[in-house]
């Protein structure tokens, strides 16, 4: 294991786990058996890897969130406050369903807001931008801006965290990085 990386002291890292360099864990969080972080990660208090779990570089996961067997996340995403994962559709307490976890990929430098819900097999991606409270049901599209519950598309999102406006050509720009998209067939490119 790496020991180039900060560990708070509540903090608790089982054995066989991979750790990057630069990343921080802070207080009472839990990295188990078998799970991955990259380098660069900060990991806020009181958050659970479990194992088979694979975050990227530059991950930022704040307090109170529970990354469950079956989740992978890719460099640059932001995992709000208190945001839920789910890793079986249908549980029971009395039926046994480990084994049977759906995975959920969340793309790069996507965004879950504080207290957001994804339901598992779902997956997030790359720059969506999923608001505050919002439960996402249905796999959601690069760049897309979802709210709500169940949460539906309301916009789409630049890569700086912006919302983009189309014009009539299906053009847009950044309103802070002067980037360039377009929309074609209900789908964002970066020019």
């Amino acid at each position: 294991m790496n020991k180039e990386y900060f560990v708070h002291e509540t903090a608790v890292i089982d054995a066989d786990c991979q750790i990057g360099e630069a990343t921080k864990i802070w207080h009472f969080s839990h990295i188990m058996s078998g799970s991955t972080i990259g380098n660069n990660c900060n990991i806020g208090q009181n958050v659970v890897i479990s194992p088979e779990v694979i975050v990227g570089n530059y991950v930022k996961i704040q307090n109170n969130v529970s990354l469950y067997t079956g989740v992978t996340c890719d460099d640059y995403v932001f995992l709000g406050p208190s945001c839920v994962f789910t890793n079986v559709i249908n549980p029971r307490s009395a039926v046994n369903r480990r084994g049977k976890y759906s995975k959920t990929h969340v793309g790069e430098g996507a965004t879950i807001g504080a207290n957001a819900t994804i339901v598992c097999g779902n997956d997030i991606g790359r720059y969506a931008f999923i608001g505050a409270g919002s439960v996402i049901t249905k796999a959601v599209k690069p760049y897309a801006l979802m709210v709500g519950n169940p949460a539906r598309q309301v916009g789409w999102m630049s890569e700086y965290g912006s919302r983009l406006e189309f014009d009539m050509n299906n053009k847009a720009i950044c309103s802070e990085s002067n980037e360039e998209y377009e929309l074609i067939d209900e789908t964002v490119f970066k020019i």
